[in-house]
């Protein structure tokens, strides 16, 4: 991550003031609620062993994953939705993010093949990225951007679980004479 475009997010946030979250995958073998279990237990750690940290953030992957679903559930604040353009699938059907293309030992021949550009070298995939925010301190007061219902998600269309789109983006794809009159309730969930 590029702290200090996160850092800004809640004003006067010292440097080693939060952590990221990322990558949270779990096996289906595992019992139901083990997402929401560890997150709780992960702020509990955070919150005893380093008490300098103000607040965590994490990102959904509303392009292949969902929409952060555990997130909500474990009390953290939703922040941002943004229409993807990070997460690209690349002429070899795999996918990547953007900025391992343009970062480290990668960024010299990135630059090599697009003539400078940040462009990425791939197609972004459909989807929303969503942002939240979980505070272990008394900093929810300083957070910048205003705290997004968790029911714009829906209103958007930016809806995804078990990397199923759902609502309006899951109807997309159908042709308005099969989505007449069926609505957003009945897209597949």
């Amino acid at each position: 991550m590029d702290k200090s475009n996160i850092q800004g997010l809640v004003r006067e946030t010292a440097w080693n003031g939060f952590l990221e979250l990322n990558r949270l995958a779990f096996s289906e073998a595992l019992p139901r609620n083990s997402e929401s279990r560890a997150l709780a237990v992960a702020m509990r750690m955070i919150k005893k062993h380093y008490p300098h940290i103000e607040w965590v953030i994490s990102f959904a992957d509303g392009c292949q994953c969902g929409d952060g679903t555990i997130y909500r559930a474990a009390g953290f604040v939703q922040t941002g939705i943004k229409v993807n353009k990070s997460l690209l699938r690349l002429s070899d059907g795999s996918v990547t993010h953007k900025m391992t293309q343009v970062t480290g030992k990668n960024r010299a021949d990135h630059f090599a093949r697009t003539g400078g550009s940040w462009s990425g070298q791939g197609v972004p995939l459909d989807g929303y990225q969503m942002r939240y925010i979980y505070f272990l301190a008394a900093a929810r007061v300083r957070l910048v951007p205003k705290e997004i219902p968790y029911a714009e998600i829906e209103r958007r269309g930016a809806g995804m679980y078990r990397g199923i789109a759902r609502g309006k983006q899951a109807m997309a794809g159908v042709p308005s004479a099969q989505r007449r009159g069926s609505g957003d309730r009945h897209a597949p969930t």
